[in-house]
């Protein structure tokens, strides 16, 4: 989440008009995050979100999440309700750009994640990947295997006067993955970008799992292993084997992972490191002066897959 895109009270007021939400209380921009502009939302009749769809996110996709988001909500899966205008709609515009609304969810997102954080959020994740079993609508991965080189090869020159010698590394990184990356494993939706900040949390208690504005069909294990890349490291090369069986553990609780998703682990952990170095080096560089959001760093993500080249199996992440 972030705010690149900045709304005036009479825009405010005119895009509010369409909704039964009533007038305005109170509206702020969320800093966190670099995808998508969003405001915290209050009104007469209660608290909200507003997103406004920045680049990264193609128009044609969001009916998918709008409808990945309804599932999940009929299924009693706590996340974001999409609300929709007077006419039944679940988009709207703002200054042009495709945006929703969307109900506000109690919680705060964990800065220092433990055991029962992850935890819950393996067992959620289960239960997300078993209520959307059998979801009609589909989308491609776009942040795929086929992007990663895509986005890092035109910025190899930036990654490498980051760090010396990061370039030949991340090229290494890419035709090993490709040359190993798993051909058939179970596939569904996936949320893809289950990092801490996309979570909200009452105690150790799941509050729900938010932004699913990067959800796919794809691996349901690449969902795990982004998690464990986003949940289960104290530092950058300090993998916490602790975090990751309790994520492992509470996951297969609800749906276990067969022989050939515990084999492809390492492999897709690696692969999402490579996603998130990919996406953070893009944006290093690439951020408007008057945006509201910090681009995260790229080195973060050099140093994770500096643990990732030293796994020998699945064991390493605590399955």
């Amino acid at each position: 989440m972030a705010v690149y895109t900045q709304l005036t009270d009479a825009e405010l007021d005119a895009l509010l008009a369409n909704y039964d939400i009533g007038r305005a209380v109170s509206f702020k921009g969320i800093s966190e995050g670099v995808s998508n502009t969003n405001f915290k939302l209050e009104t007469e009749k209660g608290r909200f979100i507003l997103t406004i769809f920045e680049r990264r996110t193609e128009e044609v996709d969001l009916p998918f999440f709008m409808g990945v988001m309804a599932r999940l909500a009929e299924r009693n899966f706590p996340c974001p309700q999409p609300v929709p205008t007077k006419q039944g709609a679940l988009l709207t515009r703002a200054q042009g750009k495709p945006a929703t609304i969307v109900t506000f969810l109690q919680g705060a997102s964990p800065h220092d994640p433990d055991i029962a954080h992850c935890a819950a959020i393996g067992e959620a994740l289960a239960r997300m990947h078993v209520a959307l079993d059998g979801f009609e609508m589909q989308r491609a991965n776009s942040l795929g295997p086929d992007a990663w080189a895509k986005l890092i090869a035109p910025r190899l020159a930036q990654a490498e006067y980051l760090r010396p010698g990061l370039a030949r590394l991340i090229e290494s990184d890419m035709a090993e993955v490709a040359q190993e990356w798993p051909r058939d494993l179970p596939r569904g939706v996936i949320h893809a970008d289950l990092f801490p900040d996309n979570s909200l949390f009452v105690g150790d208690r799941l509050g729900g799992v938010i932004d699913f504005y990067f959800a796919c069909t794809d691996f349901l294990a690449y969902d795990i292993a982004v998690c464990l890349n986003a949940w289960c490291f104290e530092d950058q090369r300090h993998y916490d084997i602790g975090r990751g069986a309790a994520l492992l553990a509470a996951y297969e609780t609800i749906r276990p992972l067969s022989d050939a998703e515990r084999d492809a682990l390492p492999t897709l952990c690696r692969g999402a490191g490579l996603r998130f170095f990919a996406t953070r080096l893009e944006d290093w560089g690439n951020v408007a002066e008057d945006a509201l959001v910090k681009p995260k760093d790229p080195r973060e993500y050099a140093d994770i897959l500096t643990f990732h080249r030293s796994v020998k199996d699945a064991g390493d992440y605590g399955a």
